[in-house]
């Protein structure tokens, strides 16, 4: 099909390793890594709904292995992972469904800047949010505290809907599944938009429930193999998935998951959000730097003149290379910083 892009040596190699990356920050943080993937095959030229569909493709299989490699370390709550991925497979359809008709209505153009433009709206939101909390925790100076339970997930907690609430072994509390539906819904849209719910799904887990942030992150990788799964057959229906691309980005990710599961047994919680929070915040420029562009070439502002175009893709591609080269790095350090403070502690 025309939509698919050719691949030689050099973007297939490209490809392997910002699956690997990807596999990392899905492996530590529990989001998927699709906030990294998705947007790497779009500056690759990859139309946003066949990046978004070969994004789904190839993340329920790497999602089952990290849950797999995470439930090891006694870090995945299965009951809450499967309650909410069954709410969340229904938000998938859906947002599948907006994504077909948006395509067929505008084309790639029209995809391309729906999916960019839902990608800068949540990261400037959910990263921002997430990146102060973790700046908060740090300049408290109480890095190696536990997690506190916040008012609002106390809040949650104290609502009794009878024949509703069931026990979560994560939070030793029982939560109405009504109260788990909308997050889990909400997920689920979000992943079929741009490939990745982990950024309502790891937020919501922690701050409406009051999951502890190793046990969310490694919960959601549940939810993304039961969202992946779903989502992977209705864009192949309608012919969205690149099983080329599919295949090498997850080659990596098997590697790079391994590297980020390991990674969260040494860093104190709040280095989870600080790698989500700061990754999210890099990445939306990435797509906001295009956005401009897709509103061109649709006629929606004045035309851009093609030096321009050109320059703006440029500082969008180098923007996500730097994404890529951050999370890998802030990912590395913790990881080794964890393991010689680990080392150096008494038997």
């Amino acid at each position: 099909m025309t939509q698919f892009i050719a691949l030689d040596l050099a973007g297939m190699a490209g490809l392997f390793m910002v699956g690997f990356v990807g596999g990392m920050v899905s492996g530590f943080i529990g989001s998927g890594g699709a906030f990294v993937l998705t947007p790497a095959m779009m500056s690759m030229g990859v139309p946003g709904i066949v990046a978004v569909a070969s994004n789904m493709c190839h993340k329920f299989p790497k999602a089952l292995v990290g849950a797999y490699k995470r439930a090891k370390f006694g870090q995945v709550d299965v009951k809450l992972g499967l309650i909410m991925g069954c709410s969340a497979e229904a938000g998938v359809l859906v947002g599948a469904q907006v994504q077909q008709n948006i395509k067929q209505a505008f084309g790639d153009v029209g995809s391309n800047l729906y999916v960019s433009v839902v990608f800068v709206v949540t990261l400037a939101i959910v990263g921002t949010y997430v990146l102060k909390d973790a700046i908060r925790i740090y300049r408290s100076g109480n890095t190696k505290a536990e997690e506190t339970v916040g008012p609002l997930a106390m809040k949650v907690r104290s609502i009794n809907i009878p024949g509703t609430m069931v026990y979560f072994k994560s939070i030793d509390a029982k939560v109405s599944f009504l109260i788990t539906l909308p997050m889990g819904f909400a997920t689920g849209l979000l992943a079929a938009t741009i490939a990745v719910g982990g950024f309502i799904g790891v937020p919501s887990m922690m701050y409406v429930l009051g999951v502890p942030s190793l046990i969310a992150s490694a919960t959601e990788l549940v939810i993304a193999f039961v969202m992946g799964l779903g989502g992977t057959v209705k864009f192949a229906l309608g012919g969205f998935v690149d099983v080329r691309l599919a295949m090498i980005i997850l080659a990596g990710s098997l590697f790079g998951i391994q590297v980020g599961a390991i990674g969260t047994t040494y860093v104190r919680p709040y280095m989870i959000k600080l790698v989500m929070g700061m990754i999210m915040v890099t990445v939306l420029f990435s797509r906001l730097f295009v956005i401009p562009v897709y509103m061109a070439q649709l006629g929606m502002i004045e035309a851009i003149a093609e030096p321009t175009i050109a320059l703006l893709k440029t500082i969008s591609f180098w923007i996500m290379v730097f994404a890529l080269v951050l999370g890998a790095v802030i990912i590395l350090k913790a990881l080794w910083s964890g393991m010689r403070e680990a080392a150096a502690q008494p038997a």
